[in-house]
């Protein structure tokens, strides 16, 4: 059965495409939109390109803009930055102020026409003229870094300011820097974090980050400890790595540490170095979280960023599994089942095989076999009974709501 949306969107898509068919280019323009944007009508980009072009060639400053943009990134069409210059100044020259931003970006990196720092910010003086907030900002830049025009802090501040105000969160983020930091104008720590806090509340992490910090700082009041670490970690929660880095050294966060402890030993973000990686995961798996204190018994385990020590390894999965980790259950089920670290006790290495494996955790399944195939029914049995009341054990305390699966 068709909902009413669905069929409302049926029928905008047969009255632009019988309008489109008759040469209306504002038709086809909206048609050739839908197209591009799989919104009322499968996505298909050499349809888009063949009414975006049909409108475009009747003058539609907005059609020559988008079908100038699919040739940039070659969609529907053979990618050409010279195609894509020749549609965006056919739409700058009548007024289209995104256009003219596209022509600015083009004559600023040198695609489709020889680069011209001058000429980029002719263009983006028009568009941020119309208030086009990006090109504002870009405006901006271009008076920051004296790129085609006369450096001038001040000049930058009041682009800024505008593209700021028209809710640019790169603009706001930039303003307050130069507020922070005394560029164009005296130093103001308040308004600096004015403008952090209106683009953090509009998603942008490095604002969220440089809010947090402003709290930690503390210039104009004392240091907000709650604010910092709320801030810090919606930064953090997007990924980005200074964020986390701030979380983890000055809140002390374990779920902040754990993750620098990833990024450390995966490079990701960060230079690859498995000493810090370990150091993290100890300061986390002090602190109690499950997947640092497994991922510090892999590193003793295999010697990692640490002197290589089984026992070690098995006090750090025993600590995880005990609190329903299930990788940690299976790694200490390992140990224990080939003795390493700690007596061999193949019906307690049975059994933490048993939990790993109830909760998921696929190696598990041939671990417990492999254990299973040296074991006698007498002691599979006690090992699964082991299993229950260890089970039963942590739902009568309240700490048995299933395992912990954390990705190491």
């Amino acid at each position: 059965m068709q909902t009413h949306k669905s069929a409302t969107r049926a029928g905008a898509l047969a009255w632009f495409a019988g309008a489109a068919a008759r040469g209306n280019p504002y038709a086809q323009f909206n048609l050739g939109m839908m197209y591009k944007d799989g919104d009322g009508a499968p996505r298909d980009d050499a349809a888009a390109v063949l009414w975006l072009g049909r409108a475009a060639r009747q003058r539609l400053a907005f059609a020559q803009n988008h079908l100038g943009g699919l040739y940039f990134h070659g969609r529907g069409v053979a990618q050409s930055d010279s195609l894509a210059a020749y549609l965006f100044r056919l739409a700058a020259v009548q007024g289209d102020a995104s256009a003219q931003q596209n022509l600015g970006d083009l004559y600023r990196t040198g695609r489709g026409v020889a680069r011209d720092p001058a000429q980029a910010f002719g263009w983006y003086y028009r568009a941020a003229e119309q208030g086009l907030a990006s090109a504002q900002r870009l405006l901006a830049i271009c008076y920051q870094d004296g790129a085609g025009v006369p450096r001038s802090d001040p000049l930058a501040m009041a682009w800024l300011r505008k593209a700021a105000q028209n809710d640019d969160a790169d603009a706001a983020v930039r303003l307050g820097l130069m507020l922070q930091q005394g560029q164009g104008a005296a130093p103001n720590a308040t308004e600096a974090a004015y403008w952090f806090r209106r683009a953090a509340a509009l998603g942008h992490a490095p604002a969220q980050r440089l809010l947090g910090l402003s709290f930690l700082d503390g210039r104009d009041a004392a240091p907000d400890l709650r604010s910092a670490r709320a801030w810090l970690e919606c930064a953090a929660g997007q990924g980005d790595g200074e964020a986390q880095l701030a979380l983890a050294r000055l809140p002390g966060s374990a779920k902040a540490q754990f993750t620098l402890g990833v990024m450390y030993a995966q490079g990701r973000g960060v230079r690859r170095d498995e000493a810090a990686a370990a150091a993290w995961y100890r300061r986390a798996a002090e602190q109690g979280d499950a997947s640092a204190q497994n991922n510090l018994g892999v590193m003793y385990a295999n010697g990692q960023g640490v002197r290589q020590d089984d026992a070690q390894a098995v006090h750090w999965y025993r600590l995880a599994a005990e609190q329903g980790h299930a990788l940690a259950q299976y790694n200490l089920g390992g140990m224990l089942g080939s003795g390493r670290g700690v007596a061999r006790d193949p019906v307690r290495a049975y059994m933490w095989m048993l939990l790993a494996a109830d909760a998921g955790e696929t190696a598990a399944c041939a671990g417990k076999a492999a254990i299973a195939r040296c074991l006698s029914g007498e002691q599979i049995g006690r090992a699964d009974d082991m299993r229950r009341r260890w089970q039963d054990a942590r739902r009568h305390a309240g700490t048995y709501a299933g395992p912990e699966r954390r990705a190491a």
